[in-house]
């Protein structure tokens, strides 16, 4: 390292975070309650403390100095004098290193030890003692860091909400065993940006990639201790530096290249952000970086301020009503959105981001904090609209312009291809967008993001292949996981070589898919289902860095595999020229478009409009929907879904007098288009089949 001052310039206390202007670094960092903040500068591998030197500013809260001829690459941390009072939230401990809150990049990697800890691990007093031991050798740290990538002109694809088809993936898992891209760049951003990985997702006809958890984030001690790992990422360290392991050159514009790339082929980048919890888990967690700043601003904490609340079910929640932790998230939103032109973002356990001290309010500052910003509020913003806390669930009850995960969309369609009964009235509302939970605050079919598979839960393949959770490998004794899976294993729990079982598996399989992408809503595919991977009915893999988690890209160059993912494409084409499948406002029957042909039909199989008495039939297992919706040309477009979630084949007449084109035939994925000149059609069971007509619009 280079000699650098012996102390510290007055800084600005603005921006937060360490920023270098080529002359040297500004330092900013927030503490409310701290005495005093000495900035610690190490060797360029982070394990030898150079110097310390007290922050000599402190404005509006802010700590901050300058340090003249210091440049990107400097390695540094934190340490922070104040109250060691937890009884009333203060939990301050200058032996413990910490790292910024704003850190962009990470030098070293954490190690357990006890020293991590602000108090004494085995005192009779537990977090009421006090641990002298220093943090720092044990202690990742921040990197000075610097943006100097040339974008040349990236243009954000923009894809409209209604036209968006989204396909969630793990960075690492995604590629980790994909051969045609190099062992050193497999499962990294590297492998995500490799054109033939990028040519396999334009293909596949998706418009947006939703990235897990991609923050650095911490390894859990106790899943290190049964020799498992932190995969999903759901345990964030820094919520400004990308996952050391996802970077193949340990350089952030690895990720800026992937997705100026993705752009380039019209695809957006929407990240899963994690902004409800941190690393640092409950009052009884390691001290490493916003417990050390200021634990009783950072977190909620309860009646009894030692205690942190936990309304997210991982030991504690960030505390989003104070100003500055809000200004955290949104500065870090910002940041990616800015720096990385991420499109959107998936908000991990959104009901915990909504909630103010009464309870949940679609009011909140959070909301409002994004709806009213110039840059965010024009980003595609998901929520998952649930927590472990007081009212968790909160589906339909945030404001616009969020979307939100459905897993009414995601049981119903389970339950009805299951064959439960009591079910038409239940599907019929979820194909149709979901118009009872999201039309009431304004929003528009968009809104739900529906999904059949998402990361959390079984795979689709999983979800006909097993009645029962198979998490032994997680080392919990299958305790964890969803209890009902509503899912069905058709006569042999696991893999079989029945062929009646396996036609019945791949047969429910493409119905729901055919179901997914004929939904109105914005629909989201699993990675891997349109080729029937399997996590061996794992359905909490969270732990799981491995082949079960890992896509195994055989299984796509299989027979069965190409078929499924030539099946899944051809729907997702079908379904970016149907105008019945992308309409924008909710059909409710009421326009009529041509003499008895509303915008929105539900019949039965003998091609009868449902009566009251019909939905409410609870062995009712067929279903027809018929929508129609103007093309730009003007001419009318009629599809009909006609749907067999029974044990038998049906026929089913076909509805109205036009000239049906068969489209979709989940019983034959091989079938060609072709046009219909019988009356009926035999829909097998356990099928979903596809017609279309076009007629002229009424002059």
């Amino acid at each position: 390292m280079a000699a650098l001052p012996t102390h510290l310039e007055p800084g600005s206390p603005y921006p937060l975070g360490a920023v270098s202007d080529g002359l040297g670094v500004n330092f900013a960092v927030f503490s409310q309650h701290a005495e005093k903040i000495e900035l610690c500068l190490f060797d360029r591998g982070g394990k030898r403390e150079a110097a310390r030197l007290a922050l000599p500013s402190f404005d509006g809260e802010i700590w901050h100095g300058y340090l003249p001829r210091a440049a990107p690459g400097l390695v540094y941390g934190y340490r922070a004098y104040g109250p060691y009072e937890p009884w009333n939230g203060h939990r301050f401990n200058p032996n413990k290193l910490l790292l910024d809150p704003y850190a962009k990049a990470l030098a070293g990697r954490l190690r357990w030890t006890d020293a991590l800890f602000g108090y004494r691990i085995h005192s009779r007093n537990t977090d009421l003692s006090f641990d002298r031991h220093d943090s720092a050798p044990a202690m990742v740290k921040a990197a000075v860091t610097e943006d100097n990538f040339d974008w040349h002109n990236d243009r954000p694809p923009n894809v409209p909400w209604a036209d968006t088809i989204i396909y969630e993936l793990h960075v690492r898992g995604f590629t980790e065993l994909l051969e045609s891209v190099s062992p050193r760049e497999r499962g990294t951003f590297s492998a995500l940006g490799d054109p033939q990985v990028i040519g396999y997702l334009k293909r596949l006809g998706v418009t947006a990639v939703e990235l897990m958890p991609i923050h650095a984030f911490l390894q859990d001690r106790h899943l290190l201790d049964r020799k498992l790992t932190n995969y999903w990422g759901y345990n964030s360290l820094a919520y400004f530096a990308p996952e050391p392991r996802y970077l193949a050159e340990a350089n952030p514009n690895e990720i800026r290249l992937a997705i100026r790339r993705l752009h380039a082929a019209g695809i957006e980048v929407i990240l899963d952000v994690v902004y409800n919890h941190t690393c640092e888990g409950s009052e009884l967690g390691p001290t490493l970086s916003w417990r050390g700043f200021d634990n009783a601003v950072y977190y909620r904490l309860c009646d009894d301020p030692r205690y942190i609340a936990n309304d997210t079910g991982t030991g504690n929640t960030l505390d989003l009503t104070h100003a500055r932790a809000l200004q955290m998230v949104t500065d870090s939103l910002r940041y990616w959105a800015q720096s990385f032109h991420v499109d959107g973002f998936r908000f991990d356990l959104g009901s915990t981001l909504g909630r103010e001290r009464w309870g949940f309010d679609p009011g909140a500052g959070f909301f409002d904090a994004l709806r009213q910003d110039p840059v965010l509020s024009r980003l595609k913003l998901i929520s998952e609209p649930w927590d472990v806390g007081p009212g968790g669930y909160q589906l339909g009850n945030h404001p616009p312009p969020f979307a939100e995960w459905n897993d009414r969309y995601r049981d119903t369609v389970r339950r009805y291809w299951r064959g439960d009964p009591d079910i038409r009235g239940e599907i019929a509302a979820r194909l149709a967008g979901s118009a009872d939970i999201f039309a009431p605050s304004g929003r528009r079919p968009s809104a739900s993001i529906n999904y059949v598979a998402s990361h959390d839960g079984m795979t689709l393949s999983d979800l006909v292949s097993y009645e029962n959770k198979h998490n032994d490998a997680n080392g919990e004794d299958n305790r964890d996981g969803s209890q009902e899976n509503f899912s069905s294993n058709w006569g042999v729990e696991g893999p079989t070589n029945d062929p009646a079982i396996m036609a019945v598996r791949e047969r429910a399989m493409r119905s729901m898919l055919t179901m997914l992408f004929f939904s109105q809503g914005t629909p989201m595919l699993l990675a891997g289902d349109e080729f029937a991977r399997s996590q061996m009915g794992n359905n909490n893999a969270y732990c799981q860095d491995n082949e079960i988690s890992w896509l195994d890209w055989r299984k796509a160059e299989s027979e069965a595999g190409k078929s499924l993912i030539a099946f899944t494409s051809r729907l997702i084409q079908l379904r970016k020229l149907s105008p019945t499948a992308t309409a924008s406002k909710y059909l409710h029957g009421e326009e009529g478009l041509l003499p008895a042909l509303r915008d929105i039909d539900w019949l039965d199989e003998r091609y009868i409009h449902l009566a009251p008495q019909d939905w409410s039939n609870r062995e009712g297992r067929a279903l027809v929907l018929r929508r129609a919706a103007k093309h730009a040309e003007g001419r009318i477009e009629i599809t009909a879904l006609m749907m067999n979630a029974s044990d038998r084949p049906l026929p089913f007449q076909l509805p109205g007098p036009y000239s049906w084109r068969l489209l979709v035939d989940s019983a034959d994925p091989g079938l060609a288009p072709r046009e219909l000149k019988d009356s009926t059609y035999t829909v097998q069971d356990r099928a979903a089949v596809v017609i279309a007509a076009i007629v002229d619009a009424p002059q």
